[in-house]
């Protein structure tokens, strides 16, 4: 093995060993000596904890969820490119990126039994394309507000996001790298993938609604 393999395979493990840092299950024990997955929901990720554990710990949680996919693709892909093999930078960033995701989804500390990757795939896109996460976001919190299900936001808001990387440069914004737009496209098939668990809930109409968010549906 060559030094550049060497070199992108030892980054893209350590940017898989990054996104696998249990956080909610350490802020659970520690906050109340439980595992968050045993919990609510179920799932590791913000929402659960925002449930069970209150809007504090939810926030730290998310903050450092995002920096987890932020890190390897804005500071590790950079710094250590030229010692790989691959065709362009965008390409590696995406690469890191998306192993922080895996990382968060399947972590190797916590028994492969993650969080859905939303959070984590946001601080990506922070560090890869900016511009749009304000926009999903967006599309994001009115789809919560309207239907209670935060599982339907993050796959409709995923779904938006080539569109919106495609369309961004009609209004003046530099274009997308070629890789991140090939990467947004399969991102809702990976976001209906860890939410397939949701989507069984909706059908047999067994999900947990987000009541608090639905602000338009309080009763008198």
């Amino acid at each position: 093995m060559d030094n550049t393999s060497l070199t992108l395979i030892l980054v893209l493990f350590a940017s898989y060993m990054m996104g696998s840092f249990p956080t909610s299950m350490l802020i659970g024990k520690l906050i109340r000596g439980i595992d968050i997955r045993e919990q609510g929901s179920g799932n590791a990720g913000g929402f659960n904890v925002l449930r069970v554990l209150g809007w504090k710990p939810a926030l730290v949680l998310v903050v450092f969820d995002i920096f987890k996919g932020w890190l390897p693709a804005f500071y590790l892909a950079p710094v250590f490119f030229k010692g790989t093999n691959l065709p362009d930078l965008g390409v590696f960033q995406v690469l890191c990126g998306f192993c922080a995701v895996l990382g968060h989804t399947y972590p190797v500390f916590a028994e492969f039994k993650g969080g859905k990757g939303v959070a984590t795939l946001a601080g990506m896109m922070i560090a890869l394309f900016p511009q749009a996460v304000p926009i999903c976001m967006g599309i994001f919190t009115v789809t919560v507000i309207l239907t209670g299900y935060t599982s339907v936001g993050s796959i409709i808001a995923s779904a938006f996001l080539p569109v919106i990387l495609l369309i961004f440069p009609l209004f003046g914004f530099e274009p997308a790298e070629l890789s991140l737009l090939i990467f947004s496209l399969l991102v809702p098939f990976f976001m209906i993938f860890t939410h397939r668990s949701n989507i069984s809930r909706l059908r047999m109409g067994e999900e947990n609604r987000f009541e608090k968010a639905m602000i338009f549906n309080k009763r008198a």
